[in-house]
């Protein structure tokens, strides 16, 4: 009987490849188990995250940023460390850009420049920071704060990325934002004028004109500043319709083409090709 089993135990030894044609011995009677099956569920996760991807970037093609985030933030939650999270974390915060959660986009770009701070996209991700406070500034007699953050992060991009075919838009965007300002300091010393408060109006005026000397308003500061200092206070409102005044356009303040400048940036408030992330 000892002899039988020695037998059948060694005749299946011998049959165990002839069970599956890419099963190993070790596989079938339980070593090498783990590796394999790590290894096959690491290429299925993969597979995963490659095909939301996909899905993802056909919807954002199509504009349509509200299925295409979906699927962006599914490879996050999913698949954090394969090799498409990255390009999913950089057009997550471009979906939301796009759907205008400026505030959501900016955070996430902000994430991506913390995590990936010498990826080939950071030149655009720096751009689209200052994007999402340039666009949500109001008017001249409001909060004037998201103008102050578009300027520092356009001047992050002019610093870090002087050669960056988004730096032309973005100094054409800053001294717009700076006419912004400029605007807003006029507006605040018409307002002590209209008040009798004339050495808060001079004290306005004088700030104004040391940092916006080139601002469009500069030759009416100049002039207001004159009739107070001569003791001559204009009678009437001298900016009666400036409450009025939002943004001026940025087309205004670009280099003309005879002075050299780099490649039309491509992000501006419509959707565009941006560098892929790695």
């Amino acid at each position: 009987m000892k002899k039988l089993l020695v037998r059948l135990a060694a005749s299946a030894l011998v049959a165990l490849p002839l069970l599956s044609g890419c099963t190993s011995i070790a596989n079938y009677i339980g070593f090498g188990d783990d590796e394999e099956k790590a290894a096959a569920s690491a290429k299925k996760v993969d597979e995963s995250a490659q095909s939301l991807a996909q899905k993802g970037m056909n919807e954002y093609q199509l504009g349509r940023y509200f299925n295409a985030v979906d699927y962006f933030d599914k490879i996050l939650n999913q698949y954090p460390f394969s090799p498409e999270a990255t390009l999913a974390e950089l057009k997550s915060a471009d979906c939301k850009f796009f759907m205008g959660r400026y505030a959501d986009a900016l955070g996430q770009y902000k994430d991506f420049e913390d995590h990936h701070p010498t990826n080939e996209a950071m030149s655009y991700v720096l751009f689209q920071k200052g994007m999402c406070n340039y666009l949500r500034i109001d008017r001249v007699d409001r909060d004037t704060s998201y103008a102050s953050e578009a300027i520092k992060q356009f001047k992050q991009l002019l610093r870090q990325f002087p050669d960056s075919p988004y730096a032309p838009e973005a100094e054409a965007r800053v001294k717009a934002a700076q006419d912004f300002l400029a605007q807003h300091e006029f507006f605040v010393a018409e307002y002590y004028l209209r008040r009798g408060k004339l050495p808060e109006s001079q004290g306005r005026l004088k700030y104004l004109l040391t940092l916006y000397p080139d601002c469009t308003l500069a030759p009416r500061a100049k002039e207001l500043l004159t009739q107070l200092e001569a003791g001559k206070a204009p009678k009437t409102s001298f900016l009666s319709s400036l409450s009025k005044i939002a943004l001026p356009d940025w087309m205004l303040f670009r280099k003309k083409k005879s002075e050299p400048q780099a490649q039309e940036p491509a992000a501006k408030e419509t959707q565009a090709q941006q560098p892929q992330a790695q």
